[in-house]
């Protein structure tokens, strides 16, 4: 099932995107499907003619898994984590779709980076890797944009991963995939840049579940950035970057420099 979060008047709705690609209609749900479930109305649209938003803002946090792909790790001359790398983006960081990627004016090197989501479903701590499943509530597209030179210099991450639209997110929800082998491709201006493989992190999404549970309470609506395979490069005013995930669609944003 595709939750997507969208806007056709005012204020914001979620539905049920179901049909062919092309000809995709859009169907309200009642309230918030975090908490009342999925409760389909008769109220229905054709997705051309709404403007899909974030999936979801986090009501608590956007949590990042740094270094999950060997290749990657390589590519920047790191080595894989012994330990978990985690790191924390605020929900302002979150835009949806066709939103604007906005460079920040501290930064002259920022980077985009193709990423599973996962999105939490359930108040949860300490989560055994077995029962990760009973905790996600499904899963989405998202970029995990990073300030290079920023990174390099600050000795946190907060200003380099954390910044005002660093974490597209989209184009919805699907609550029902195999997460285990599926393809993560970036292109950037339409050229292939990034092309792996869910199979290929080197911790997969329950044991990330379970680790990130362990250090954080997780709440409803939380977001897990699962990691990037190799490929990575920077972004200019101009340009635009789309993340396509097998299972689930692809998140396009233009790229501008106020």
């Amino acid at each position: 099932m595709r939750i997507a979060r969208f806007v056709v008047d005012s204020d914001p709705l979620y539905g049920v995107v179901e049909g062919e690609p092309g000809s995709e209609e859009i169907t309200v749900i009642n309230g918030d499907p975090f908490f009342n479930g999925v409760e389909r109305t008769h109220v229905k649209h054709k997705l051309e003619d709404v403007r899909l938003l974030a999936p979801i803002i986090p009501r608590s946090k956007v949590v990042g898994v740094g270094r999950n792909f060997a290749e990657h790790a390589a590519e920047l001359g790191n080595e894989v984590p012994q330990q978990p790398l985690l790191f924390l983006k605020p929900n302002t960081s979150v835009i949806g779709p066709n939103d604007p990627i906005i460079l920040p004016e501290f930064s002259e090197e920022v980077s985009f980076e193709a990423e599973l989501c996962v999105v939490i479903g359930r108040i949860c701590k300490d989560v055994p890797e077995e029962r990760a499943d009973d905790v996600i509530f499904g899963y989405t597209c998202g970029n995990d944009l990073t300030a290079r030179d920023v990174q390099k210099t600050d000795l946190q991450w907060a200003r380099a991963k954390g910044f005002d639209t660093s974490a597209p997110l989209g184009p919805w929800i699907e609550t029902e995939l195999d997460h285990e082998d599926l393809s993560i491709q970036g292109r950037l201006n339409g050229e292939l840049r990034q092309d792996g493989s869910t199979n290929q992190m080197i911790r997969g999404v329950r044991e990330l579940v379970s680790i990130v549970s362990h250090a954080f309470t997780l709440l409803p609506g939380d977001v897990i950035m699962t990691g990037t395979p190799a490929g990575v490069g920077l972004v200019s005013e101009g340009d635009r970057f789309e993340v396509e995930i097998e299972g689930i669609g692809r998140l396009s944003n233009p790229v501008v420099r106020r």
